[in-house]
């Protein structure tokens, strides 16, 4: 790797593992497909590309410690795989001629790249809703306003001001991190939407009716979605519903299925490693989360051509807005979602018709095709003014 070289190689830094069910995890997935396809050189490194024996005991601890206190597991969580990353990037550097950029997908990560770096400049993707922070509150780890919240919020304050360059993944997060943390304004960034990969139309007809695809936390908001097609079912409409993705609600939200007596509709799949297959085989994509920097579940459900029922959160609004109202449903009225469903269930040729609008709105906005070398194009950029007078941002 030259960093001469026009076509900067890349290092793309997470503290996630390789595969999972994460908005994250995919779009690193996609990424490095493409960049497969072409010669630009590039590498994944996660804590576990250390290669130390302490790591898997070290993790493990973790879960003795969270259970006698939420704040103290995520600190640990944090701190330790912050570590882990850094050392592999350090090795990785070291090892090797340096890789150009480094790409972090989280905070954290970029922390520990910004820490090990000699001269890669560091270009962050924001994943992440409103600050990690929130995120941890959101999956009920630890206490908002509490002084780990606070500590992360100014972690990542002090941290995304000194990167090199911000991907932004939507309109919506760029104004929301401009307000919060004013600082980032003065740092080379970009909008680009997570991109999907476009998988050929399905051959065979659908075999049940709704998916879904989330973790299953507080902030994914399932059992709304269960409210949702228990009042559909009570109107005489009883729809299949699989969802995709586990989590610590599972429990719950098997027993939240029983109680609404939609248990025996409600298919509850876990992880899958080919989502794409998985969705095919529906005839509509639902999604009823609270908050999303982006929503990259639900392009890839318009990849697949699958018409859509969003909550217009966020980044979502940007996502489905070819779809226009047709898209989108409320998150605090219940049975109007219900009569939404419903009405989209029953009129095949709509649905069709948006799933077509879907598929060639994710061809030409989301697709791999299209937004990977955009991204490139920017961490090319960052890397050529890297050294010198920042560029100004470009969005």
């Amino acid at each position: 790797m030259h960093v001469g070289n026009p076509e900067a190689a890349l290092a793309i830094a997470t503290i996630m593992r390789e595969t999972g069910g994460s908005g994250v995890q995919s779009h690193v997935a996609t990424l490095r497909r493409h960049v497969a396809g072409t010669r630009r050189p590039s590498a994944l490194v996660t804590p576990f590309s250390s290669g130390s024996p302490l790591v898997a005991p070290v993790f493990g601890v973790r879960r003795l410690v969270e259970r006698v206190d939420g704040d103290s597991g995520v600190w640990w969580y944090r701190r330790w795989h912050g570590h882990y990353l850094a050392q592999a990037l350090r090795e990785s550097l070291s090892s090797a001629p340096s890789p150009a950029v480094i790409y972090a997908q989280c905070p954290v990560a970029a922390d520990a790249a910004l820490r090990v770096r000699s001269n890669e400049p560091v270009v962050m993707a924001v994943h992440f809703n409103i600050s990690q922070a929130d995120e941890w509150v959101d999956k009920g780890q630890i206490r908002r306003d509490g002084s780990l919240y606070h500590s992360i919020r100014r972690f990542e304050v002090e941290v995304l001001s000194r990167l090199d360059g911000l991907v932004h993944v939507s309109e919506f997060m760029r104004s929301v991190l401009e307000e919060r943390i004013p600082a980032v304004r003065d740092v080379p960034s970009q909008v680009i939407p997570n991109c999907v990969g476009l998988s050929p139309r399905p051959t065979t007809p659908p075999t049940r009716d709704l998916v879904t695809v989330g973790s299953l936390e507080p902030r994914k908001n399932h059992g709304y979605l269960l409210e949702v097609l228990a009042l559909a079912a009570a109107r005489g409409h009883r729809y299949t519903l699989t969802v995709v993705g586990d989590g610590p609600d599972r429990g719950f939200l098997r027993s939240r299925a029983r109680a609404l007596g939609v248990d025996d509709l409600v298919h509850f799949a876990g992880h899958q490693h080919d989502v794409p297959a998985v969705l095919a085989r529906h005839r509509l994509y639902c999604h009823v989360s609270r908050m999303e920097s982006f929503g990259i579940a639900v392009a890839e459900a318009m990849a697949v051509g699958l018409p859509v029922l969003a909550a217009p959160v966020g980044g979502v609004p940007e996502v489905v807005r070819a779809l226009g109202a047709d898209g989108t449903w409320p998150l605090d009225r219940a049975s109007e979602a219900a009569e939404r469903l419903v009405r989209l269930m029953s009129d095949p040729s709509r649905r069709a018709r948006m799933g077509r609008v879907a598929r060639t709105t994710a061809q030409e906005r989301f697709s791999s095709e299209v937004q990977v070398p955009r991204l490139l194009q920017f961490l090319d950029m960052v890397r050529a003014g890297h050294g010198s007078t920042r560029p100004r941002p470009h969005r």
